[in-house]
């Protein structure tokens, strides 16, 4: 598919629950997001469909994503259906990593390819302060298991936050010097309901840069990825530097986004939506919608101008 500025799209963040069994303060308020009926959610077979329709349509690469992945029932059989679907090239998920210790192995399994795992700070009690109430070791072993299942390359995501992480700077970056890993910082966006949280607390990825000189700029593996690599002389790991608001990335902008409850996004930072499950189960109607909603993917977000949307991170899908 190519939409009207020319971009190729290719990659679908596919969200399978809105649900977590975190509370990020950056990702949704403490007393958590309205919770909807089962109907207004989609069904495993509906996923399944979905995105059997976005891959006839040229989309070769799919992300799990959430809410918490892992939290939904089925999640393996439906990891199953979709990694089995012909012409799909890349499948991975995004995820909390807390409960990666059950299901790492199945999830390898049932043929997901890799993972990325969120977390802000090494620290124990900080941990628990921004996840409201999250275990750091639960994590860490995740972690462990998902390794030693072969979900590799494992990347992990650090959402920048002032006066909260930027001390720790350092210390994620000196672990690429003894794990093969990427350790990829990204920018704080300010979104739905946190986004009042999130105004004072952004620090842009640039100061990283500015501090530490010593970092080497990779060559671009992939022109559409949002991450600009860098390694340490002596690592063995990367460095990945997400700035959606200082660098923004949207001339490459290969993707679009299923929420959990069937809404087409074709912007992260857009509130303009497409009910596609509305759609069901008229497939060709479906196609036929996705296809020519293509055209509409704005060129760019307004993030830098202030502007923020109404939804929740958590109920869009990471």
């Amino acid at each position: 598919m190519e939409d009207c500025h020319g971009r190729t799209i290719n990659y679908l963040r596919l969200s399978v629950t809105d649900l977590c069994n975190l509370r990020c303060r950056y990702c949704m308020p403490a007393q958590g997001v309205y919770k909807k009926s089962h109907k207004d959610i989609l069904k495993l077979e509906e996923i399944e469909l979905l995105a059997q329709e976005f891959v006839a349509l040229g989309i070769d690469k799919i992300r799990i994503t959430g809410g918490e992945p892992l939290v939904r029932k089925g999640i393996l059989t439906l990891i199953e259906k979709v990694a089995s679907i012909d012409g799909l090239k890349d499948f991975s998920m995004t995820t909390n990593g807390t409960l990666l210790k059950k299901f790492a192995k199945d999830l390898k399994a049932a043929g997901l390819k890799r993972l990325n795992v969120s977390l802000d700070t090494l620290n124990d009690e900080k941990y628990s302060y921004i996840t409201r109430g999250g275990s750091l070791k639960h994590v860490l072993e995740g972690i462990e298991e998902a390794q030693k299942a072969g979900l590799n390359p494992i990347k992990m995501n650090v959402v920048v936050i002032k006066n909260f992480n930027e001390d720790e700077i350092d210390n994620f970056i000196n672990l690429t010097r003894y794990i093969n890993m990427d350790i990829r910082f990204i920018e704080l966006m300010s979104i739905g309901e946190a986004a009042r949280w999130s105004n004072n607390r952004f620090l842009s990825n640039t100061k990283i840069l500015d501090k530490r000189k010593e970092l080497i700029k990779m060559a671009k593996e992939d022109p559409a990825s949002p991450a600009d690599y860098y390694k340490l002389p002596d690592g063995i790991g990367r460095i990945g530097l997400i700035s959606p608001i200082s660098c923004k990335f949207c001339q490459s902008c290969n993707r679009i986004r299923l929420t959990a409850d069937g809404r087409l996004k074709h912007c992260l930072h857009s509130d303009d939506e497409i009910n596609l499950k509305e759609l069901l189960p008229n497939r060709k109607l479906v196609r036929e919608v996705i296809s020519n909603s293509i055209l509409q993917k704005p060129f760019s977000h307004h993030l830098e101008e202030g502007k923020y949307i109404i939804r929740n991170m958590v109920q869009i899908g990471g």
